[in-house]
């Protein structure tokens, strides 16, 4: 009789878990992409392959900015953080999985009476020794607890893209911050020759007023120039020291210096990028992955909810031995089995709001999914324009320059032939100081973007 009641018991949990569960199966949503990436270089050879395809080391081969973005990947707090959800996560799947299965609970007891004397008669001392199990299973006819586990397994697939999300960020981060280092270091090195130049020109300006060849005038406007360049290299250095201190928190260290490797001209960067299909992008973009599985968890909410409409159905069984001798505590006991069920006949529609409460949630996290994926090729198309354009504007301030460095030179050779005076080569040299910075900001904003274009394309999250 046992035994067919353990066989009916397992018949019974296994037609409950074929059932199928209620609430909408997940369909990933319809998605149009672009033909092509607005701002892609005509005539690229293979749109299918991807520059986010190759690993972060291949991208950015500055020895020492390797070395850096590898230290943030282990000690960075957001990376941290990113990879304890991954864990809370795991464990709120071991709880929604445990829900699917009996629990089973086992309970002892031993007492002992001490013999006491009534009416001049003994009583002995007994032992009474207890032992017992109890065994209770609601079964998931309707999918309930299916559909939390799939819930929960979304949110552990979340995680894992949200963690690669960071890593993502954390790898652009790292190399634009550096490379704003070094622009900050390009622009420093510039003023201090920039400084050299001008004190030079001042002992010549100084020299010839001696000589009765110039006014004071032209001596204190050297001296302007001079004492500008020595303000500019100050703020630089603030700017140098402020921006180690912004790399070494990405790093998750403390404030301090940082190495230096490439100058900033020197960093490689294909001039083509080729961003790859489009369609590709939805699978590529750990923030897209993140947004769909949070999408998923959300459709199985749904199911949840519904499976309140229909009756928990919950089977129970217990069983135990008691004795007060040991030698017969296995030789006899009782068991018990028993299914009851409970269907809810009125909540005040409590039942009902939460099926709609769960569908408009569906509704939201599904809107924020596409919202996602059309941001995305939002910025892979800022990124792609922003780059050729960013090189043009680099091309031209490089003809700049060259021109501001023979205006000089020239303002500077009608000063000393008695031409002109020094009001014109001092405009010259400013024009000349601050072509030089705009190029080496053009320089940055062309690497910064090619960084953007690497992220915005989702590549850097393969540590």
């Amino acid at each position: 009789m046992t035994l067919q009641k353990l066989l009916a018991f397992t018949v019974v949990g296994s037609l409950a878990a074929g059932c199928a569960p209620v609430g909408p199966n997940y369909a990933r949503p319809t998605v149009q992409p672009p033909d092509a990436h607005r701002g892609a270089s005509e005539g690229s050879p293979d749109l299918a392959t991807s520059l986010a395809e190759q690993h972060w080391t291949a991208v950015f081969t500055d020895d020492v900015l390797q070395r850096l973005i590898r230290t943030a990947l282990e000690q960075n707090f957001d990376v941290r953080i990113a990879a304890s959800r991954i864990l809370q996560a795991q464990a709120q799947y071991g709880l929604a999985r445990a829900d699917r299965y009996p629990t089973v609970q086992a309970q002892g007891s031993a007492q002992v009476q001490h013999g006491t004397v009534i009416s001049n008669e003994s009583l002995p001392t007994v032992g009474l020794v207890q032992l017992g199990a109890s065994a209770a299973w609601e079964l998931d006819f309707w999918g309930k607890y299916r559909r939390a586990t799939e819930a929960a397994r979304a949110d552990i697939l979340a995680s894992e893209w949200g963690r690669r999300a960071v890593v993502s960020s954390l790898v652009s981060n790292v190399a634009t911050t550096y490379f704003d280092l070094r622009a900050f270091d390009s622009e420093l090195d510039i003023a201090q020759r920039t400084l050299a130049s001008r004190e030079e020109s001042l002992r010549l300006t100084e020299v010839r007023e001696r000589g009765g060849d110039t006014s004071l005038v032209d001596v204190r406007q050297a001296e302007q120039l001079v004492i500008a360049a020595r303000g500019q290299i100050i703020d630089l250095q603030r700017r140098i020291e402020q921006q180690e201190n912004a790399l070494q928190t990405l790093l998750g260290a403390n404030p301090g210096p940082i190495a230096r490797g490439k100058a900033l001209v020197d960093q490689p960067h294909a001039p083509d990028v080729p961003p790859g299909l489009p369609s590709a992008l939805i699978d590529r973009r750990p923030d897209i992955r993140e947004a769909e599985q949070f999408l998923v968890a959300a459709n199985a909410e749904i199911g949840i909810a519904k499976a309140a409409y229909f009756p928990n159905i919950t089977l129970t069984g217990s069983g135990g031995v008691a004795s007060t001798a040991l030698t017969s505590l296995f030789s006899a006991g009782t068991w018990s089995l028993a299914a009851g069920a409970v269907q809810p006949i009125f909540n005040a529609g409590r039942t009902r709001s939460r099926v709609e409460l769960a569908t408009a949630r569906r509704q939201e996290v599904e809107l924020q999914y596409l919202q996602t994926v059309q941001q995305a090729f939002r910025e892979v198309a800022d990124a792609l324009i922003g780059y050729r354009r960013f090189r043009e504007l680099r091309q031209t301030q490089e003809t700049l320059v060259v021109a501001a460095q023979d205006a000089r030179r020239l303002a500077d050779l009608r000063y000393q032939g008695g031409a002109t005076s020094y009001l014109e080569v001092l405009d010259s040299d400013s024009r000349l100081f601050s072509a030089q910075i705009a190029l080496v900001q053009a320089q940055l904003d062309e690497l910064a973007a090619f960084v953007e274009i690497y992220r915005a394309l989702g590549g850097g999250w393969e540590s």
